[in-house]
Parts: structure tokens; C-alpha cells; sequence
């Protein structure tokens, strides 16, 4: 059994207008996931006794732009198409998957949860078709109803504390893999599954998964006040946390996550405030600068004493003949901050930025990777290429692969990460 294209079928001759039944689904609503197929009896069927759950031989499937469907076969999954058009049900053809947008890794599913039957080349007993909403589903609200804690790095003040936020957004998910949805989630609903019926269920799982993304997107020094700008980092790491309830059993991805300004304790932010205030004083040009601000303000407010302009002038003079003169000298004699003495040029604005930051404080670039170094398989980080194990959690250097080699003369590719389409060596199609 199997689907054939009713245009290639019309062309054949074959099954040209001999359908006799048409199964279809109209544009599903934003809250349906699932829905079964509706269907459409023609004077041709065979399937003359009212059952809904019987595919006549020649029967036409119609499926729409953003739809995935599959025929159940006694339960079993026997056919899959999530490519738009008409197709034709032939039960002497072999089964084909048709799977369109979802990419080939529907195929591996299918192997391993899927089974064809034959029963001797008749129809089984209860064959149904339903149809999956595989569109981006958006506007998923969720908030954090206790604080999450989250690790500021800041090498630039030296700070380096948990702190505890709040964050509240939207996110949207997708189905990638209708058939581990429908293993797994929603097999042989009578009618259609709705989003009301597992939403509480994601969104408990969305918030639980917020604190190892988090954790991650704070190994790159990300201040808090920046997480909502990457958005595509946290998704990233969203599905990441997800991959083993979400991607593995339910055949869900997280497509993107908007955050709306993340909030801190106000303990929390006046540590940060006075951290990175404290740190600004140590260039002596503004430590000066304040120092004299504040001598002013003095000389102003004692200009105004209740006693008498000459005392509380005569105030400030003692005080500043104790220490005020001998502070600046020192402040003075301060060496000058100076300029980085390494940097990288940011890909997207061209500007120079210190080699410590992480990202470029002019647009949010993230830092590219150096040269020669190699990802942490483990926790992700960026690693000197002489190093054997990663500093920051132990994680092996993963063995390099073997460069590909030319298929006519055996000579090994220039850039392996690139291979040419043509030896240089012998001149032949590189890949044989």
C-alpha cells in the first residue's frame, strides 16, 4: 500500500478519475494540534456500510500547506505525507513517505514505530487518517512564579555573584515529528486534540528548563539585562533542556522565545549598581573629576551656612588642608588606564572591542571563536587547541576526524572542512 501523486496517477491512466473516496481537512484552528481526517464517500466505494474507518483502494487524500498527515492501520502508522497536494491510496504499490518540510529524520522514526501490513492485499479492518497542525504556534505566556538564580560574570568589575531573577515572555513550538506526537501524545483520539489538553503540561516543563538554559547563556557573560536581546541563544539552549521530554518522546522544538525586561531584587541590582560604580572610580581622571564635583558642591553649600559664609567656607578650608590636597596628588599620580592591548574586530559593526568581552557592547555581537581552539562536546565552551581536557569542566578533547581523501588517487583534502570539487592532485571529481 502505498501514496502516488493524482497527477501522476490522472497521467498513468491507472486510477484516473476512479476515486472513491476523498479524505481532507480544512484550516485548522489556532488551538487544534490533531485532527481526524474528514471523509467524502463516492459513488465508487465499496465502503458502502457507513464505516469512516475503511480506505477503499483508488481513495484520494488531500493535504494542505502546513499539514502532516499519516494513515493508522490497526494502530499502526503505515503512511506519512507532509507535502501539499492530492495523492491517490494504492494498495498495490509499495509505501512511500512523502516528508516534505519536516526533513528526513521523520524517515529513522518511521523504522523504528511504524509497521506495513499486506494482509494478503486486502484492506484491514479499521484504517484511519488524521491530520497534524505542523505551523509555528505562537503566543505561549509564561512567568516565573520564584525567583530563578542566575551567575553575573563581569570580569570588567570583577564580579562574579548569583543573583536571583524574574522573567516572564512568550514563546511558540512546533511539531517536527507528528509520528513520536502521535505515538506518544495523542494516538486514536475519536475527533481532534486541542493545545488546551497539554499546554499546562509545557508550560510547567518551559519554566522547569529555564534554569539550565539560563545557567548555560551565563557561561557567556551575559549580564541579565541582556538575555532578552538573544533571543536565539536561549532558544538554542531551550531546546537543549528540552530534548529529552520535548524533541525525544513528543517530537516538539522550541522555534523562538521572546522575554520581556528581566527584573532582579533590589538588593540584587543595588550590589550590581554599587559594584560597577566602585569600579569606575578606579580610572584616576574620574576619580578626580568626582573629587572636585564634590569640593564644589561643599563651597556651595557652605556658602550658604546658617552661621555665615566666612565659617562654613573656614569648614571646608580645614578639611581640604587635612586631606583634600593630598588625596588629589595621589589620585594624580595614579598610572592612566590604558588601552587593551589585545582585541577583536566585531563581524557586524567593525569595531574594535576588548578581548575579554564576551559580546560587543556596541551591537551584541557574539565573540567568534578563535582560531585553533575546539568546543566543549560537554558544557560548550571555547578551548586553547593545546589543551587535551576543557578548563572549565574536564570534558576530553573529542578525537579530530580523518580528512576526507580523494576517491581516484587517495590524496587528503587541502581543508578538510571544505573538500574541493576537484582533485588537485589528479584532477578527477574529488568525491569519486
Amino acid at each position: 500500500m502505498g501514496l502516488i501523486s493524482a497527477l501522476i496517477g490522472s497521467a498513468g491512466g491507472v486510477l484516473a478519475d476512479q476515486w472513491k473516496e476523498f479524505f481532507y481537512c480544512e484550516a485548522m484552528p489556532f488551538d487544534v494540534l490533531m485532527k481526524k481526517g474528514e471523509k467524502v464517500v463516492g459513488g465508487r466505494s465499496s465502503n458502502t456500510k457507513g464505516s469512516d474507518n475503511i480506505i477503499s483502494n483508488g481513495s484520494k487524500i488531500a493535504v494542505a500547506d502546513g499539514q502532516c498527515m499519516i494513515i493508522v492501520e490497526q494502530g499502526k502508522i503505515v503512511e506519512v505525507c507532509a507535502e501539499p497536494g492530492e495523492f491517490i491510496y494504492d494498495t498495490s504499490s509499495e509505501p512511500s513517505i512523502f516528508y516534505g518540510g519536516l526533513g528526513k529524520g521523520i524517515l529513522n522514526t518511521f523504522k523504528q514505530i511504524g509497521k506495513r501490513f499486506t494482509f494478503g492485499g486486502d484492506t484491514g479492518k479499521d484504517q484511519r487518517v488524521y491530520y497534524f497542525n505542523t505551523k509555528e504556534l505562537m503566543d505561549n505566556k509564561f512567568g516565573t512564579n520564584n525567583p530563578i538564580p542566575f551567575r553575573v560574570c563581569d570580569k570588567r568589575v570583577n564580579l562574579d555573584v548569583d543573583v536571583d531573577l524574574r522573567c516572564n515572555g512568550v514563546y511558540s513550538y512546533r511539531i517536527a515529528d507528528p509520528l513520536l506526537f502521535y505515538t506518544n501524545v495523542c494516538a486514536n483520539v475519536p475527533y481532534e486534540f486541542k493545545r488546551s489538553e497539554i499546554d499546562t503540561q509545557l508550560k510547567t516543563e518551559f519554566v522547569s528548563a529555564l534554569q539550565p538554559a539560563l545557567a548555560k547563556l551565563s557561561l557567556l557573560q551575559m549580564r541579565p539585562s541582556e538575555i532578552p536581546a538573544h533571543a536565539e541563544e536561549l532558544s538554542d539552549a531551550m531546546n537543549e533542556a528540552l530534548s529529552k521530554k520535548w524533541g525525544e518522546m513528543r517530537g516538539l522544538v522550541v522555534v523562538n522565545v521572546a522575554m520581556n525586561p528581566i527584573t532582579l531584587t533590589p538588593e540584587d541590582a543595588a550590589m550590581i549598581k554599587s559594584a560597577q560604580k566602585a569600579a569606575m572610580y578606579t580610572d584616576p581622571t574620574i576619580a578626580i573629576a568626582s573629587r572636585v564635583e564634590a569640593t564644589n558642591t561643599a563651597m556651595v553649600d557652605a556658602a550658604n551656612n546658617a552661621n555665615g559664609a566666612v565659617a562654613g567656607l573656614a569648614g571646608v578650608g580645614m578639611i581640604g588642608g587635612m586631606n583634600g590636597g593630598s588625596d588629589l596628588n595621589a589620585l594624580s599620580n595614579m598610572p592612566r588606564p590604558t588601552a587593551p592591548a589585545a582585541t577583536w574586530t566585531c563581524a557586524k559593526c567593525g569595531q574594535a572591542v576588548d578581548e575579554k568581552f564576551g559580546f560587543c557592547p556596541f551591537c551584541g555581537e557574539k565573540k567568534p571563536a578563535p582560531v585553533g581552539t575546539w568546543t566543549c562536546t560537554n558544557c560548550g565552551n571555547a578551548v586553547d587547541g593545546n589543551f587535551a581536557f576543557c578548563p572549565n569542566c574536564g570534558n576530553k578533547k573529542p578525537a579530530a576526524a580523518a580528512a576526507p581523501v580523494c576517491a581516484n588517487c587517495g590524496s587528503p583534502a587541502p581543508d578538510p572542512a571544505n573538500p574541493p570539487k576537484f582533485c588537485p592532485n589528479c584532477g578527477k571529481p574529488f568525491a569519486g
